[in-house]
């Protein structure tokens, strides 16, 4: 739980603000549009292939885009954990290889978009997102790394915990699981500008440590000892690895036939869109590496974080009424 709410809680309050407000109102409709097209395709293809909807979108949309790891899967066990009553071991162990196939996925379909601006420049800004330089240069801020402070980082910490308590406290109030309060409460203080600049760049710095240090010795701990690695490989098919394929697929081809109605370049909307099917931060990386788009990463951290975040508290609102 500790870790889980330094993931998601100081990734949100690490994100410049303008650039989270921008990005959001950017990124609305080619998120909204390529995560509706990524639904009804994998539903589409998941019925053709055998799987149930209910099983093709909690276990297998719902996971690809749900943010990733930290912010994504491990979120999401403890939901489906809380609705469903299984311990959130067995629901990573059933989440986690969809993500990982859709992150392969996504960054095949960069570096194959990266290739077709290539060969026709017209489709493609060469890392640009908009075709205005006026409003690039808004997304153009680069974030200078600072000095470990860890005074701060205590105090991040006290504010992460803090958030995670209020989780806990109004998921008796409503009955909405407590990590998705949690994100509701980080993004509406950073909307409101409540919480002072030392704190949310301590609570940032708790995450940038917990997601460089802890989640991957964490994960090992898990498939080592909880995550029952027969549930993992029963999982895997030639129909689900077509599925996990279909639905980026769909949403980088979404992202890239919107792009010119939003005066948007094609290839780098697609790649950016696509970004949405990434394993988190990490993923992000990979995925514009691949397509030597690495100024799209505030974009990206939009796609991931935001579209991650709704994709969660969605999917367990839903669950949680249908359940």
């Amino acid at each position: 739980y500790f870790v889980i709410a330094c993931l998601v809680v100081g990734s949100i309050l690490g994100m410049n603000r303008t650039i989270l407000i921008q990005g959001m109102v950017r990124m609305f409709v080619p998120l909204v549009v390529g995560t509706g097209a990524a639904i009804l395709t994998g539903l589409l293809v998941g019925s053709l292939v055998g799987y149930s909807f209910y099983h093709t979108f909690f276990f297998i949309i719902v996971p690809i885009i749900g943010g990733g790891i930290g912010e994504g899967i491990l979120p999401l066990s403890l939901a489906y954990s809380a609705i469903l009553g299984q311990t959130p071991d067995v629901y990573v162990a059933q989440l986690a290889p969809a993500a990982v196939v859709g992150n392969i996925f996504a960054i095949i379909c960069a570096g194959f978009l990266a290739r077709m601006g290539t060969r026709r420049p017209s489709l493609s800004g060469s890392g640009m997102l908009i075709r205005s330089h006026e409003d690039n240069s808004v997304f153009a801020q680069n974030q200078r790394a600072q000095p470990t402070d860890f005074q701060l980082m205590g105090a991040g910490l006290l504010m992460i915990c803090a958030f995670f308590i209020v989780g806990g406290l109004l998921e008796k109030v409503v009955h909405i699981p407590g990590p998705v309060l949690m994100i509701l409460a980080a993004v509406f203080c950073k909307y409101a500008k409540v919480i002072p600049a030392a704190m949310e760049l301590g609570a940032h710095s708790c995450y940038k440590f917990v997601s460089a240090a802890l989640v991957w010795p964490l994960m090992i701990g898990l498939g080592m000892l909880y995550v029952p690695l027969e549930s993992v490989v029963a999982v895997f098919s030639v129909g689900y690895v077509v599925v996990c394929g279909s639905i980026v697929i769909a949403m980088a081809l979404s992202g890239f036939l919107i792009a010119s109605r939003l005066n948007m370049y094609p290839v780098e909307a697609a790649i950016v869109t696509s970004c949405h099917s990434g394993l988190g931060g990490t993923g992000d990386v990979a995925i514009l590496s691949a397509s030597n788009r690495m100024g799209l990463m505030p974009f990206a951290q939009i796609a991931t974080r935001i579209g991650g975040a709704s994709t969660v508290i969605t999917a367990t609102l839903l669950l949680s009424w249908l359940a």
